[in-house]
């Protein structure tokens, strides 16, 4: 049951994603080639509207393939593999007969190749993958907030002899900002605490409508070597109508910049081998968190479940967006070297970029799916 959730979360995850894509691509008149959901060989598919959408072996990505990363595969190889089943991750280079075919059916002449479309309309067909993910995540959370409690950044109680209780903040506080960033719930004060590496805090709370500010540095505890505070915290309130709405911003919010300063972290080195986790790691992550869960109910499994997919979601959204070929954001960076030099990059710089990208990323995948296989079973 655990594995078929997975699959059934990281499908609605992809659908959305490309679907973003697709849906953008066709209101500019940007022909798409394949709408493809997985990676491998294909298991199902049919052709509608000049596109084939097909369903692939493995559910570890997919693409939108537009006629132009057709024609870069064939710049770097030199000539068309008509058996070609090569799996990207983003709006990737694939050739197969019938790709050709549809091309031909399609008629291009009544639709623009990715490339032909002007840089406004092809910036809003890649950006559109990563915010179909956003405003999934959003959607997810407003059942979430309607259905469970929101955790604000209420302090609970204070430790005496802990930095936070000799600066004088109190019980029943609500803190309003740390080091200069706004806060609306208490899991991002928790996560900027566990960022912070012993360096000063300048916290402002509300207390009976006066805003307060305290600056202090935490303590270091030997023990369990790490900072604290000295605070607990979260006030859980459940919310509805309007208010719902506006805190499942708040939680969309928290998702992404989690994921941001996760990134930052790695870039850094703070992170261990552990801590990261690709498709093997996740499936495993859903897993425990069903077993967990199922004994309380269908309504928190799936909430939990609905939590998990958002978080996702934003991951998914938030990681297509860095420069790197082969990904969103790659695109995204060509777009603005483009409109810096006046013209865009050349078709097949631009496929050998690619191309060396998913070559990094499948590198990157073969190493999460080891990495995951050691966290899980050794």
């Amino acid at each position: 049951m655990s594995i078929l959730i997975f699959i059934i979360i990281l499908g609605i995850l992809l659908i959305s994603h490309e679907g973003g894509h697709l849906l953008v691509a066709k209101m500019n008149g940007i022909h798409v080639s394949e709408f493809m959901i997985g990676m491998g060989p294909q298991i199902a598919h049919f052709e509608k509207g000049g596109t084939v959408y097909s369903l692939r072996v493995l559910p570890i990505g997919g693409a939108c393939v537009f006629e132009d990363d057709l024609e870069q595969e064939n710049m770097i190889k030199g000539t068309a593999s008509q058996n070609d089943a090569l799996p990207q991750t983003e709006t990737s280079s694939q050739t197969t007969a019938e790709e050709s075919a549809v091309s031909d059916r399609a008629g291009l002449k009544e639709s623009h190749r990715f490339n032909d479309a002007s840089l406004g309309a092809r910036f809003a067909t890649v950006v559109a993958g990563p915010l179909a993910n956003i405003v999934l995540a959003f959607i997810f959370s407003v059942f979430i907030v309607n259905f469970s409690m929101t955790d604000l950044p209420v302090v609970v109680s204070v430790m005496d002899g802990y930095p936070a209780a000799e600066a004088g903040i109190e019980a029943g506080d609500t803190i309003i900002s740390v080091n200069g960033e706004r806060v609306y719930l208490y899991r991002e004060v928790q996560v900027i605490s566990q960022l912070n590496n012993g360096k000063e805090y300048t916290i402002v709370v509300e207390r009976d409508g006066e805003r307060l500010t305290y600056t202090f540095s935490p303590m270091y505890d030997e023990e369990e070597g790490r900072y604290y505070m000295g605070i607990t915290g979260g006030e859980y309130v459940q919310f509805t109508g309007l208010k719902a709405l506006e805190y499942a911003v708040y939680e969309v919010r928290y998702a992404a910049t989690s994921v941001y300063k996760s990134l930052l972290q790695i870039i850094q080195g703070q992170v261990q081998s552990e801590d990261v986790a690709g498709v093997v790691g996740m499936a495993n992550l859903v897993s425990e968190t069903y077993d967990e869960v199922k004994t309380y109910g269908w309504l928190s499994t799936l909430l939990t479940m609905m939590n998990l997919a958002a978080l996702l979601s934003v991951n998914l959204g938030v990681i297509n967006l860095l420069p790197i070929p082969a990904l969103d954001g790659g695109r995204i960076l060509l777009m603005a070297v483009e409109l810096v030099r006046g013209k865009p990059v050349p078709p097949e710089k631009e496929g050998i970029a690619n191309t060396i990208g998913f070559v990094l990323l499948m590198v990157l995948m073969v190493f999460l799916f080891f990495n995951d296989i050691k966290n899980i079973f050794f």
